[in-house]
């Protein structure tokens, strides 16, 4: 299984972006698919996650501005980030997590900049 990410870029605060991810290979059902970032010196932190079942849960720091898709028929997953801070500046990376057999799998991380 391979993931892969895009959609970074440099984008003024109170713009938007939007990231995808693209899923190569086979992931059982059930599954998580997420998106963590890691900011300059700051620990990796969960953004949202999705489930199989469309479940979904956002961190509170992007909840109302970020929204978190997934087409298992194209095997991709989209975040759409709309009035973008500068705080949201980090390195993204989608990550995957396969309930039935408990592989994990990331992406290679974009980079999101948000200038003031």
């Amino acid at each position: 299984v391979q993931l892969q990410a895009s959609g970074g870029g440099l984008v003024q605060a109170g713009g938007s972006l939007k990231l995808s991810c693209a899923v190569s290979g086979n992931i059982n059902v059930p599954n998580v698919m997420a998106w963590y970032r890691q900011a300059p010196g700051k620990q990796r932190e969960l953004v949202v996650r999705i489930l199989s079942d469309g479940r979904t849960t956002y961190g509170d720091s992007v909840e109302g501005r970020f929204t978190i898709s997934r087409d298992t028929t194209k095997r991709t997953m989209d975040l759409q980030m709309n009035s973008l801070k500068p705080e949201d500046t980090a390195v993204y990376y989608c990550a995957a997590h396969d309930l039935k057999n408990q592989n994990r799998y990331w992406g290679q991380g974009t980079l999101v900049t948000v200038s003031s």
